[in-house]
């Protein structure tokens, strides 16, 4: 796992299980991908505290398949994060094979943050927000959800 430049980068296997019966990855593993990613990056960024706190759900999610994943591949998946309005929190993502370095699939996803012992709808307080969202502080402060 590595951060650079506010991306984050997480290292993928293809495995004999992510392979469906036309002989590539199957698109829910891509989405599966695309979630481990963002909780890795939530796990680097965050404190225990906020982890205990609070838990993301995925509000919306949007994905684009490019090309062909196969057994063995080697792969990263590059996810960093966008705008925040309200409670809703996006985040991008790109699955690239690290030989050709082809671009695999992308996706935006919309995360809210909910109460970890509630599992209600929260705000995460200005410190959360300020790490994973590039919004100006008006926009920030908005509320859409």
């Amino acid at each position: 796992m590595e951060l650079v430049q506010n991306v984050f980068e997480l290292p993928i296997t293809v495995r004999e299980e992510d392979i469906d019966q036309l002989g590539h990855v199957n698109n829910l593993v891509y989405v599966r991908w695309v979630q481990e990613a963002a909780l890795a990056h939530w796990k680097v960024l965050s404190t225990e505290q906020e982890r205990s706190r609070l838990l993301w759900v995925i509000i919306r999610h949007e994905i684009d398949y490019k090309r062909a994943a196969y057994l063995n591949d080697q792969l990263v998946a590059r996810t960093w994060v966008g705008k925040a309005e309200g409670l809703a929190f996006e985040r991008n993502t790109e699955i690239v094979r690290i030989s050709d370095r082809a671009l695999l699939a992308k996706a935006r996803t919309l995360w809210c943050p909910v109460d970890a012992k509630t599992l209600r709808p929260v705000e995460p307080g200005g410190d959360v927000r300020a790490r994973f969202s590039t919004a100006p502080p008006e926009i920030m402060s908005s509320d859409i959800f």
